[in-house]
C-alpha cells in the first residue's frame, strides 16, 4: 500500500538499452543486413530456382519443394525485418527536423525492398505492414498491382524519394550510407534505375512507354560500374561472403548447373572460369554441370565430377559485391525496352554496352569475337530479347532470384525440366507464403492462400498473368 512508484519509468529505464536508434546506424544496418542476407539467399536458393547452380545432396528446395527451405529459401523474414527497420528511419525523418535528409533514401529503399518482396510472392501485406510498433501486427494482404501503382506504392515512393532529395536544402549529411557514401545525387540515379527496371517488369500489364522514354532521354540513371548500387564484401569475418564462413561441406553442396554449363559453353563465355572452377577429375581444365533436382537416393554423383563455385565465392570474397542494381542491368533493361519498341533507342548498342559492363563487373576480359559470334545481338536461331535477357541472367549469378524472376517474366533463358521434381515437372512461378504467416496472421493469410489455389507455387503473379 505504501510502496513507492514515483519516477518508476526513469528508475526502470536501462541507459545501455536505448528505446530509439539513430537513423545513421539503422540505415547502415538495413543496407548491410539486406544485402548480405539476400546475397547468401541468392546463392543457396535463388541460384537453384534460376538454374545457375544445383545441389548435390538431399536438397528438397532444388526439387521444387519450396515449402521446405533448407540452407536458404525463406527470404520473407529478411524483407520484413529490414522493411520494418527502414520504416523507423522513414518515421524519424518526418518527425525530427535534423533527420530530414534520410527521408528520400528511406523511401527509395522501401520501394526497392517492397518490389523484391512482391515480385517473389505476389500479393503481400504492404499498406498496413512494417509498422508493428504503432500499427497492426496482422496486416491485410494487398494486390500486387496496387503495391506497384497506388499512392505510397513502389513507383510513387520512388518519385517521392527523388522529390524529397531534390527538396532537401540543409547541410546535415546523410550518414551510415554504405551504398553511396552520402552522395544524394547517387540516390536519385539509383531511384531512376529502379524505375526503369520496374516499369519494364510491369510492361505486359501497363503502358509504360512514355515513362520509360522520359527516363531514357533524361539519362540520369546508373551508367557505369563506378556508379553501381553495391557494397563490397571483404576476406575476413564478419564482412566476408557467408559461403566463406560456412563449413566446407555446405559450400561443396553447390555445383555448376547443367543449364548454366550449356549456355556458357554455347557462347564460348570466358566468365565460366570466374563463376566456377574445373571439376577435380578433369585432366584438361574442363567444366561440368549437373542437372538440377536430383534425388540422391536414386542417383549417385561424385563431387569430383562437377564444377564448384569459383574462388570469389569462398577463398577471395573481396572481389564479390552485395548487388542492389548495376549499370549492366539498367542497360539490358533499356535494350529490351528498345527491342520491344517501348522506347526509341538503339537496342543493339544498349545490349553491347550491357555485355561489356557485365564482363567488367565480373573482372573478366571480354573476348574480341564475343559480340560477333553466338552472343551477337542478331545471332542465328535467337531473338534480340532472348539474347538480352540471357545475358542479364548470366550476370545475375549471385542474384539468382532475379534470374528466376526474369525467366518467369520472359521465358528466357529456357530452363530445363529438373531430374526428380516434386512439382509435376513444372517450373515454379512464385514463392509460397511461409508457414509462420498461417500461424501468426491466419485470417489474412487464408484469404491470400485461397487466391493462389491454396498457396500454390504455380499461380502467376499479376505482372506475369
Amino acid at each position: 500500500m505504501t510502496s513507492c512508484t514515483k519516477d518508476f519509468e526513469e528508475i526502470n529505464t536501462n541507459p545501455n538499452s536505448p528505446v530509439s536508434v539513430q537513423p545513421s546506424l539503422l540505415l547502415r544496418q538495413v543496407i548491410y543486413d539486406f544485402g548480405e542476407n539476400m546475397s547468401y539467399e541468392g546463392f543457396v536458393a535463388g541460384d537453384l530456382l534460376s538454374q545457375h547452380r544445383t545441389a548435390l545432396d538431399f536438397n528438397l528446395f532444388d526439387r521444387h519443394a519450396l515449402k521446405s527451405p533448407q540452407l536458404g529459401g525463406n527470404p520473407w523474414p529478411i524483407f520484413h525485418t529490414n522493411l520494418r527497420d527502414n520504416e523507423i528511419i522513414l518515421n524519424q525523418s518526418r518527425t525530427v527536423e535534423t533527420f530530414a535528409v534520410y527521408e528520400g533514401p528511406a523511401l527509395i529503399l522501401k520501394a526497392y525492398m517492397s518490389a523484391g518482396l512482391t515480385d517473389l510472392f505476389g500479393d503481400v501485406p504492404y499498406f498496413e505492414a512494417f509498422n508493428g510498433v504503432n500499427g497492426t501486427v496482422t496486416p491485410a494482404y494487398d494486390l500486387q498491382e496496387d503495391i506497384y501503382q497506388n499512392e505510397n506504392g513502389i513507383l510513387d515512393n520512388l518519385d517521392k524519394g527523388i522529390a524529397a532529395i531534390n527538396a532537401y536544402s540543409d547541410v546535415i549529411p546523410l550518414e551510415g550510407d554504405i551504398l553511396f557514401n552520402g552522395d544524394l545525387s547517387a540516390w536519385v540515379r539509383f531511384a531512376n534505375s529502379l524505375k526503369i527496371k520496374h516499369l519494364l517488369r510491369i510492361s505486359n500489364q501497363v503502358n509504360v512507354s512514355a515513362a520509360l522514354q522520359t527516363l531514357f532521354n533524361e539519362g540520369n540513371y546508373i551508367t557505369s560500374n563506378a556508379q553501381n548500387a553495391i557494397f563490397n564484401f571483404t576476406n575476413t569475418d564478419p564482412n566476408s561472403f557467408r559461403l566463406a564462413q560456412l563449413r566446407v561441406g555446405d559450400f561443396n553442396n553447390f555445383v555448376l548447373s547443367e543449364t548454366m554449363d550449356a549456355i556458357l559453353t554455347d557462347l564460348n563465355d570466358t566468365r565460366i572460369e570466374t563463376f566456377f572452377r574445373p571439376f577435380s577429375n578433369s585432366t584438361t581444365g574442363e567444366f561440368n554441370g549437373l542437372l538440377n533436382g536430383i534425388d540422391p537416393s536414386e542417383t549417385s554423383v561424385a563431387l569430383a565430377d562437377f564444377s564448384l563455385a569459383g574462388t570469389s565465392f569462398r577463398e577471395d570474397t573481396s572481389t564479390l559485391d552485395a548487388n542492389f542494381i548495376t549499370a549492366w542491368e539498367v542497360q539490358f533493361a533499356l535494350a529490351e525496352a528498345a527491342a520491344r519498341n517501348l522506347i526509341t533507342a538503339d537496342a543493339q548498342n544498349l545490349y553491347e554496352t550491357g555485355v561489356t559492363l557485365a564482363f567488367e563487373y565480373w573482372n573478366t576480359d571480354l573476348p574480341s569475337d564475343y559480340l560477333t559470334s553466338n552472343a551477337a545481338f542478331n545471332a542465328a536461331g535467337t531473338t534480340p530479347v532472348q539474347q538480352i535477357v540471357t545475358q542479364k541472367w548470366i550476370a545475375n549469378v549471385i542474384n539468382g532470384y532475379e534470374g528466376w524472376i526474369e525467366y518467369r517474366r520472359t521465358g528466357f533463358p529456357e530452363l530445363r525440366t529438373i531430374s526428380a521434381s516434386f512439382n509435376n515437372d513444372l517450373i515454379p512461378v512464385r514463392m509460397p507464403y511461409p508457414a509462420e504467416e498461417e500461424a501468426l496472421n491466419n485470417e489474412n493469410y487464408t484469404q491470400a492462400a485461397t487466391a493462389t489455389n491454396d498457396n500454390s507455387i504455380n499461380v502467376p503473379v499479376w505482372w506475369d498473368e
